[in-house]
């Protein structure tokens, strides 16, 4: 694991002036599309918990999840800038392409996370704010400072935290978790392998660059293989069991299923791949598919809402 001391934290020989970066540049350090991923699933759990919210409280805990997450990002890029300035994956974002220094980045994500979880729990309830707080330390120190470079279940463990938004949503209607809550966790849980791993089989060199010990670099391509089916099948058991608790009527089930059946059927197509197969085609299908496929099963899950809540209230209109 790379080192990191005080003139890291500070700057060239303790430097503390300020960059001339720009919005856009601190923008970049929330990883944005990450954030998107995160905002709708905590909008998912908060529209699919039992009650009501406010709809001012509710957008504001929607904010404020979001920029907990952006703050994690921010946190998690100031941490990994000497690995990002290295692989070609990461080697333009703001950090260490030079147009933010690492010390306003660690400011930055600090302020976020402070403020994010203050105003969640002053507004909404403590109970969603302490697990927002959690969730950012859980990715910030335990995943990025401990996980990632020092074990290939990095992103089995770690994939956690982007898993707990839908929880964190559901706590802030409900005050607490539950069976449903949990089930929406394990889906994003399960999903978070067989996503990471498709896309580390096309960048192996990347993280082997780097000392990453990603799945495919330390157990080799076909455990890496068989292990992303494995994932994308027990994905695609719970993404099918809100029809079972209640949570989600048959039809949708039935949309999660066919969802399903395509993301397994993808990794099927990697286990399948060529060894000569440089280019690993069906694992980058497989990672392109497989953000589609959560946007669908958790939009299918709103959609399901709505329309069976319209349908009751059509039926006791009559």
């Amino acid at each position: 694991m790379a080192a990191i001391n005080d003139s890291d934290i500070l700057g060239v020989e303790g430097d503390t002036s300020l960059s001339e970066a720009s919005a856009r540049d601190f923008f970049a350090l929330l990883k944005p599309r990450v954030m998107s991923l995160v905002v709708f699933t905590a909008f998912a759990g908060l529209v699919l918990a039992p009650g009501t919210l406010n709809p001012i409280l509710a957008a504001i805990a929607v904010l404020c999840i979001a920029v907990g997450a952006g703050a994690s990002g921010a946190l998690n890029m100031w941490y990994d800038s000497d690995i990002d300035a290295v692989m070609t994956r990461t080697a333009k974002r703001p950090i260490p392409a030079g147009r933010i220094r690492r010390p306003e980045a660690l400011a930055f994500g600090i302020t976020l996370s402070v403020f994010s979880v203050a105003i969640l729990g002053l507004t909404v309830n403590w109970f969603s704010a302490g697990f927002l707080a959690f969730t950012i330390f859980f990715y910030a120190v335990v995943y990025t400072m401990w996980l990632k470079r020092s074990t290939p279940q990095n992103i089995v463990i770690g994939g956690a935290s982007g898993a707990f938004p839908p929880m964190i949503g559901w706590a802030c209607v409900t005050g607490g978790v539950s069976l449903d809550s949990v089930i929406l966790f394990m889906i994003i849980f399960l999903w978070t392998p067989a996503h990471f791993w498709a896309l580390a089989l096309f960048k192996m060199g990347d993280y082997g660059s780097v000392g990453v010990p990603m799945m495919p670099n330390v157990v080799g391509i076909p455990s890496t293989k068989r292990q992303i089916f494995v994932y994308a099948v027990l994905t695609g058991v719970f993404a099918v069991a809100p029809t079972f608790t209640g949570l989600a009527s048959i039809w949708y089930g039935l949309v999660a299923a066919v969802l399903s059946v395509v993301f397994i059927g993808y990794s099927v197509a990697v286990w399948r791949m060529p060894a000569d197969d440089q280019r690993m085609s069906s694992a980058r299908k497989m990672f392109a598919y497989s953000i589609f496929y959560l946007f669908a099963i958790f939009s299918a899950l709103l959609i399901d809402h709505y329309a069976m809540g319209a349908a009751t209230h059509l039926a006791g209109a009559l």
